[in-house]
């Protein structure tokens, strides 16, 4: 028997295509630092890469993009371009290093050009020259499709995880197999990174990794790289 396709099929299924590493936007070119890591010794395994990514899920991730992104799928929904324009505009200031700046700028502009070529309506009204950075961008696509907020960013999460746990496969390097524990760690840390950056109001967004960022630093003049983060 038939069963009919409602609109929480649709809007699944939207999520889905949206965080998928298959999606045109580079996001596999990026390790977000684990390359550096990697170099300095901070990863050499599978259990130091399932550490270093689940504690930049928890510490950057769920205090900086989640929660943006959530505020954003918000603002796109009640039309609220200046709440848009700041969080675009502290999505820029709070990258730390010039390769993470051009990574969420990369990775938001591709997303727009993909709406634009897949799904124009989204972009009705919009000057040729708009270009968000990509948690915004995200939102813009992802509210379109009435999932609820919740849903929007464990889609975006674990999207992130995936392209994590990839980096991680070539840097380290691991095994399939490897990879794909590490993922399966991930799913049960996803759900917890949401709630949190659920939680948090406007004023409460951080975006402070020392780490990261001197990693980062350093990653961009690093002898040799797979990629560009």
């Amino acid at each position: 028997m038939d069963t009919p396709t409602t609109t929480t099929d649709a809007a699944l299924l939207q999520l889905i295509w949206l965080a998928s590493p298959a999606l045109p936007v580079g996001g596999f070119s990026y390790s977000e630092g684990i390359e550096a890591a990697v170099e300095a010794g901070l990863v050499h395994d599978e259990n130091s890469a399932a550490n270093w990514i689940a504690d930049q899920l928890h510490l950057a991730l769920a205090r900086a993009d989640l929660p943006v992104l959530a505020q954003a799928v918000e603002a796109w929904r009640a039309v609220d371009m200046p709440t848009l324009a700041a969080l675009d505009d502290w999505v820029r200031t709070t990258r730390e290093t010039s390769e993470l700046r051009q990574q969420t700028e990369q990775m938001g502009r591709s997303l727009v050009e993909w709406a634009r070529a897949v799904r124009p309506e989204l972009l009705a009204g919009m000057a040729r020259a708009d270009t968000f950075t990509y948690p915004v961008a995200f939102a813009m696509t992802a509210a379109a499709s009435g999932a609820p907020v919740r849903h929007v960013l464990l889609a975006f999460a674990f999207g992130w995880g995936e392209n994590m746990m990839q980096s991680a496969i070539k840097a380290v390097p691991l095994g399939q197999s490897a990879g794909q524990r590490i993922l399966g760690r991930l799913a049960a840390e996803v759900p917890l990174a949401v709630d949190h950056a659920l939680a948090l109001g406007m004023e409460e967004r951080q975006a402070f990794t020392p780490m990261l960022a001197i990693l980062s630093a350093q990653h961009e003049t690093q002898y040799s790289r797979l990629f560009r983060s």
